[in-house]
């Protein structure tokens, strides 16, 4: 008796270890008080909490990906007072965006290694809010996580939130998660 007690333990363990792990899409960006390549406040507290709260020590368990939206600015260059006068000059400017990019997510991927948490990473470029539901549906993750800056409803007008059109359109469950107070800078916009 005790050896199909054990036997059925075992089998029971096979199987868990078979199934897919549950993947979980992380939506992440730059800080917009540090620059590239450091992550935003709220992105790095989402991954943190991602990791304490959801995997803690089921590493095996989850798959992370991780989304870097780059939103091109409305006329397509960067700094006011930068001179184009060449294609090299716009060849340049791609690969420094996408090396920003790159150097962003490298933050997250490292440390995702360090404690042996299966991961992806990508950039998309476009409106974040639009761009992350569109990943959504195409890669059908079983959870979206996304961070908050926690804006008050005057600052919501003007900015936008980037979580609240995700929990309203992304085709899967989502977790939203704000900054902590002690994290917030003075000005709550700020990241």
């Amino acid at each position: 008796m005790a050896g199909t007690r054990e036997s059925e333990i075992k089998a029971a363990s096979a199987s868990a270890s078979s199934e897919p792990p549950t993947r979980v899409m992380m939506g992440v960006n730059e800080s917009t008080i540090r620059g590239y390549p450091h992550a935003s406040i709220s992105s790095k507290g989402a991954f943190e909490w991602t990791l304490n709260k959801i995997i803690r020590n089921n590493f095996s368990g989850f798959k992370l990906l991780f989304l870097h939206v780059q939103v091109p600015d409305e006329d397509g260059f960067d700094e006011v007072d930068s001179i184009y006068a060449s294609p090299e000059d716009f060849r340049r400017l791609k690969r420094r965006d996408r090396i920003r990019g790159h150097d962003l997510l490298e933050y997250f991927v490292k440390r995702c290694h360090e404690i042996g948490v299966a991961c992806e990473a990508w950039i998309k470029r476009g409106d974040p809010k639009e761009v992350i539901c569109h990943e959504v549906t195409r890669v059908q993750p079983d959870l979206l996580v996304v961070g908050s800056r926690g804006l008050g409803p005057f600052q919501r007008v003007f900015v936008g939130t980037v979580s609240e059109f995700c929990a309203k359109h992304a085709e899967c469950p989502v977790v939203t998660i704000k900054r902590s107070a002690e994290e917030t800078p003075q000005d709550p916009v700020d990241d």
